[in-house]
C-alpha cells in the first residue's frame, strides 16, 4: 500500500470516533415537549395511560431522518442528568416509544413516582439542544 493510501485510510480510521459522537441532531428552536396527562402531583389508582404532548416538532418512528422530527423516550424515576453525548438508555427506567407512539399504558409499583419526556432523534441521541418536558411527580396507588 502506498504511503499516501495509508496515510488517507490513517486518517480516515482517526475521524470515525468523532463522527460517531457526532450526534447532535438539531432541534426546531421553539420546540416544547409535555406530559399532557397524568398532571403533576395527581394520585393515580394502578396502571394509567400516559400522554405525551410535542408542539413545534413533529413524532416519526426510530431511524427516521426527517428533519425537526424523533420520537418519545419516558424517563421513570430517573435522577441522573441528561448525556446529550450518549443514546437515550433502554431499560425499566428508560421507555423507548420507537414506533412514534404519542401515549402508552404505564403500569408502576404504588408510590411516589417522577416522569420526564426526552424527544430522541433517529439513533436515540437527545437534539440540540436537548428537548425535554418539565420532570413532574404522581403518586400510584
Amino acid at each position: 500500500m502506498s504511503i499516501t493510501r495509508r496515510a488517507l485510510v490513517s486518517t480516515a480510521l482517526m475521524l470515525l470516533p468523532a463522527k460517531a459522537f457526532s450526534q447532535h441532531t438539531p432541534a426546531a428552536k421553539d420546540a416544547y415537549l409535555y406530559i399532557i396527562w397524568p398532571l403533576n402531583g395527581m394520585t393515580i389508582k394502578g396502571a394509567f395511560w400516559c400522554r405525551f404532548g410535542l408542539r413545534n416538532m413533529g413524532v416519526t418512528h426510530a431511524g427516521d431522518t426527517f428533519a425537526n422530527s424523533g420520537h418519545h423516550h419516558l424517563f421513570v424515576d430517573v435522577d441522573e442528568p441528561l448525556d446529550p453525548n450518549q443514546p437515550i438508555p433502554q431499560d425499566k427506567q428508560h421507555l423507548h416509544f420507537g414506533a412514534g407512539q404519542t401515549e402508552a399504558r404505564i403500569e408502576l409499583a404504588p408510590g411516589k413516582h417522577t416522569l420526564q419526556l426526552v424527544l430522541g432523534d433517529a439513533n436515540h441521541y437527545p437534539f440540540d439542544p436537548p428537548v425535554v418536558s418539565k420532570k413532574i411527580t404522581i403518586t400510584v396507588t
